[in-house]
């Protein structure tokens, strides 16, 4: 089964949807073999093709309107030239919209194709008519449509008329190395220092992740200690629109290593605000056996359900009690930590992985 597929960001940007992308199909041994493509850092004028992901220089993307077509023009000539063959079997779309699907279709149009929809091209596609557009093309077209929860499904169906029959659920996974290797039990933990909480939050800053005031007043709760893992700049525009002195700031961190910081900290928070996709970070916290309070909004309540702790960020007072109950009773972290290594032991990536060629292979022709 010979796939193409490809996103258009750099190799180190922050994001599930890359994070899936490297998991999938990258290293000596992918799980599904490919052939990738990503865009060359801005910094970089020639094209870097001899590796996997293969590097395309593409200059002037962009969202909207004309200008978002003319970078696809010439996204898609990057990509002829460089696969100029076309001897593919089957396409991976990494999203429904954004440039990299839009130019495969251009340059393809006749290839069979599954369309991964990741949760920003349904909340891109909310926010840009030219998006919309090109969701729509992609989920008319594609031969199947892969979602990682029945939330996005319902989201997709709200911005284009799908068929429930070209829709299929496959969740989203973390690396079997993660489970194999996983703790017994929460005991693995460090030692919890007496009336301190130390909290992490790990993601992307962006609108629909978290605010500066929200990660303000979860840092100015008594008896927290707030740790941040988010892209520097992001975190940088956080702190100019308030008062972050109290987080201590762990900079963008790379797999393995917040994979290290889980075991450093007593609770994850996810205090997304709109939708997840499917929530990578809490399954890999969940498997380190930390445990998670996240905001219960679509995608995240199918995924961690009971195994979490559902928790109302916009409502401080509550937020307050909560802490103070994790500060007198501690057991009740333990109890989380035991119910999210159970619940990580449903999402190994072999899986992902294993669906995800089974329906390559049904829908090449």
């Amino acid at each position: 089964m010979n796939v193409l597929t490809g996103i258009d960001l750099p190799p180190d940007s922050p994001g599930g949807s890359v994070e899936l992308l490297r998991d999938l199909y990258g290293g000596p041994e992918p799980l599904i073999p490919a052939d990738v493509f990503m865009l060359a850092p801005e910094d970089r004028q020639a094209p870097d093709t001899s590796g996997s992901p293969a590097l395309l220089a593409v200059p002037g993307k962009t969202v909207s309107g004309p200008a978002f077509w003319a970078y696809v023009d010439r996204l898609g000539a990057a990509v002829r030239d460089r696969y100029p063959a076309a001897d593919h079997d089957v396409l991976h779309l990494q999203h429904l919209a954004f440039g990299a699907t839009a130019a495969l279709q251009q340059v393809f149009p006749d290839r069979p194709s599954i369309a991964l929809v990741h949760g920003t091209d349904l909340l891109f596609a909310e926010d840009h008519p030219t998006q919309a557009a090109v969701l729509r093309e992609t989920a008319a077209s594609a031969d199947a449509i892969v979602v990682p929860t029945g939330a996005l499904a319902d989201r997709l169906r709200r911005i284009a008329p799908v068929p429930s029959d070209r829709i299929v659920h496959i969740p989203w996974g973390v690396p079997d190395r993660l489970l194999a290797g996983r703790p017994t039990g929460p005991g693995h933990r460090a030692e919890r220092e007496a009336g301190v909480l130390r909290v992490l939050y790990a993601g992307r800053l962006t609108a629909e992740k978290a605010t500066s005031g929200l990660i303000a007043a979860v840092a100015s709760l008594p008896g927290v200690e707030l740790s941040v893992a988010a892209p520097p700049a992001e975190f940088a525009a956080l702190a100019a629109r308030s008062d972050l002195s109290r987080v201590r700031r762990l900079g963008w961190l790379s797999r393995e290593d917040l994979w290290r910081a889980f075991g450093g900290h007593d609770l994850l928070i996810v205090p997304s605000l709109r939708l997840e996709a499917f929530g990578l970070v809490t399954i890999e916290a969940q498997a380190c056996g930390l445990p998670v309070a996240y905001q219960p909004v679509p995608g995240l309540t199918e995924v961690l359900g009971r195994s979490a702790l559902p928790v109302d960020f916009g409502d401080f007072t509550a937020l307050r009690g909560r802490i103070e109950e994790f500060l007198r009773s501690p057991e009740r972290l333990d109890d989380l930590a035991a119910a999210g290594l159970v619940n990580s032991g449903r999402f190994p990536l072999s899986r992902t992985a294993g669906d995800l060629a089974e329906l390559s292979r049904r829908v090449a022709r």
